[in-house]
């Protein structure tokens, strides 16, 4: 049996771009995406802690080092720079593998986006 458990999380980035007239997704600094084990094109959840929105889109690889948080096309809807969200992506997994699994989580300076 598989089931779908949490593979990384970015916990608590701040929106620092909303650009509706861009194709979706969201594009996360590099420098986050190495730490929480992530990918460009990689589908993740993304939850709105300002106003509870839930959704989801795929990522653009972003500047390293730039703590740049962009929400693209129809999600620069779902939030406006300022909000905090956490960023979450799954993986299928055995159930017994899914028991000892670590997932990658990681904390960034909500003020900054970097890592501390």
């Amino acid at each position: 049996m598989l089931i779908e458990i949490v593979k990384s999380k970015i916990h608590r980035v701040t929106v620092t771009e909303a650009n509706l007239n861009y194709i979706g997704s969201i594009t996360i600094d590099e420098d986050l995406l190495d730490a929480a084990n992530l990918i460009p094109n990689e589908k993740v959840s993304i939850v709105n802690n300002n106003n509870g929105e839930r959704f989801e889109t795929y990522i653009i690889k972003g500047e390293r080092g730039s703590g740049v948080i962009c929400l693209n096309g129809a999600a620069a809807r779902r939030a406006q720079p300022g909000d905090i969200i956490i960023i979450m992506s799954y993986a299928l997994m055995d159930f017994e593998e899914a028991k000892t699994f670590k997932p990658a989580v990681v904390f960034p300076n909500t003020e900054t986006n970097k890592l501390v």
